[in-house]
């Protein structure tokens, strides 16, 4: 019997394992706690590592031992917080949560060691590869990642029917409007039976609920503040308790008008009351930032809303009453609320490895994915006028991948020894101002090359938003290439240590 392929949504708040039924039909796969959704949250207790549920209660008491939000730093060299005296990298904090999730799937339905992943549509290619990383540490062969809009979108196909559609069918646009915890995404796409076609996406990675949260915890510690002459945020005990009851006071707030949220800490008492006009006040900027995006997105897919069937709402905080009113007025549509808010992608990425399965046993797959690559890339250059570093985008955004691109550039000077070449992502003309994701070092160049020798760079940009750098120098009298070094990633040998780590601080069964 072949194993199964599980689909993972990895969340910045929270994540979600699912499989497809015996049926073909995405279910969602519970924790060890019988919960369907897992805080991704991580506790360093002594020599354990508790993940989920537990790992989140102790944000109220041991805040200084408690990594949340690890997805908004995954691309960076350490998590933000320094951890028992130690700095984690952010994708082994993120390995930590996909073992919690594989080893609670493997006790339900037996081994699993091959997923999809799920990735926000705005990650670069770096936080691409620090996921795909983090799913080796956790002893998962990840196949493939998707992304999360994506997901979303074959979720939906899959439960009104359009995936199963034949022959030719009048495509239907949908805008994916995706708020999680901790990261926004917009896309746009089609869907022409059972293609789905990416057509524009964009997105912001720093952008969710947390940021609502907390601007309600500046509220009520303003409140305490008059009440009790004590900024609760200045303790990081009481900090974390502040944010635990303001978390839960957010979701109060898409039911009620009102909320009253308590304070209690050393003897300090106070009982602050926030209405959701408050709320909605101190959020109006979160808000807008979503809506420039979404004009953004549809621009570049060189849409009006009159030629939009569907607005799509994926995570969590799209149920907040704000979120749903803006873009009624906006869209002029009615938010298609339709799939699950929390595990639509989750369900996405199962379909998808569900198919990678039936592909793997020559069956004909029963959807097809075209994207688009969410960020530019190119290599850095030097102005010959100006002497500045510039940007030579070889892929502009928004392009269908996979993709190929060639680009020449020439040596500098006369017996030039060595080239370096520098890969970046970014919209802008200076490469300042763009994020270097590595480079290419071209050694050992052969003697008396001229100077404005040609050497030829090659992208090669697959669907799953990895990058692929070739290097080569024409003129040289044997070939030579040059390997592609990425920025911020961890080693081959960092790697497989904490594999072995990981591994070995597994439960007993």
């Amino acid at each position: 019997m072949d194993e199964t392929i599980i689909g993972i949504d990895l969340g910045t708040t929270f994540s979600v394992a699912a499989r497809l039924d015996a049926d073909g039909h995405p279910e969602t796969l519970v924790n060890a706690e019988g919960d369907r959704l897992t805080p991704s949250v991580v506790l360093f207790d002594g020599d354990d590592v508790v993940v989920g549920k537990e790992a989140l209660k102790a944000i109220g008491t041991e805040t200084e031992h408690v990594a949340e939000c690890s997805k908004r730093d995954v691309g960076h060299p350490v998590f933000h917080k320094v951890i028992g005296g130690k700095q984690y990298p952010p994708e082994v904090i993120e390995a930590w949560i996909l073992n919690k999730l594989r080893v609670d799937v493997t006790a339900q339905i037996g081994p699993v060691r091959r997923a999809v992943v799920t990735v926000p549509a705005y990650f670069d290619e770096v936080r691409r590869k620090a996921t795909q990383d983090a799913g080796y540490m956790a002893g998962l062969e990840v196949l493939d990642i998707i992304n999360e809009p994506t997901a979303a979108a074959v979720a939906f196909g899959h439960q009104k029917g359009l995936l199963d559609r034949k022959g030719e069918t009048e495509p239907m646009r949908v805008v994916v409007y995706d708020l999680g915890g901790g990261t926004f995404d917009v896309t746009v796409m089609e869907i022409r039976g059972s293609h789905l076609v990416t057509l524009a996406t964009d997105g912001d990675v720093r952008l969710g609920g947390y940021d609502w949260d907390q601007r309600l915890v500046d509220l009520v510690a303003e409140g305490v503040i008059r009440e009790r002459y004590v900024d609760p945020r200045e303790d990081l005990v009481a900090a974390g308790k502040l944010w635990r009851e303001c978390e839960d006071a957010k979701r109060t707030l898409s039911a009620r008008g009102k909320v009253v949220v308590p304070y209690d800490h050393h003897g300090s008492v106070a009982r602050v009351e926030v209405t959701r006009e408050q709320f909605e006040e101190s959020t109006q900027d979160l808000l807008d930032r979503t809506r420039f995006t979404v004009n953004q997105a549809l621009k570049a897919a060189g849409l009006a809303w009159n030629r939009i069937d569907r607005l799509l709402l994926v995570g969590g905080s799209t149920r907040m009453p704000m979120v749903r009113r803006m873009l009624r007025e906006i869209s002029g549509l009615e938010p298609d609320a339709s799939v699950a808010a929390d595990e639509a992608v989750a369900h996405g990425a199962a379909l998808l490895a569900g198919q990678l399965l039936a592909k793997s046993q020559g069956k004909p797959p029963r959807f097809k994915i075209k994207n688009v690559n969410s960020h530019s890339l190119g290599v850095v250059g030097i102005d010959r006028e100006t002497q500045r570093r510039r940007n030579g985008i070889l892929i502009p955004r928004n392009t269908p991948i996979p993709v190929t691109a060639h680009r020449v550039f020439r040596t500098r000077k006369a017996d030039q020894k060595s080239i370096l070449v520098q890969v970046v992502e970014g919209e802008s003309r200076s490469a300042d101002e763009c994020t270097e994701i590595g480079k290419c070092t071209v050694r050992s160049l052969p003697p008396n090359l001229p100077a404005q020798s040609p050497v030829d760079v090659e992208f090669h940009y697959k669907p799953d938003g990895r990058l692929q750098v070739r290097v080569t120098v024409p003129d040289a009298a044997s070939k030579i290439e040059a390997e592609f070094a990425r920025e911020n990633t961890l080693s081959q040998e960092h790697l497989d240590g904490w594999r072995r780590y990981i591994a070995r601080m597994e439960p007993e069964p």
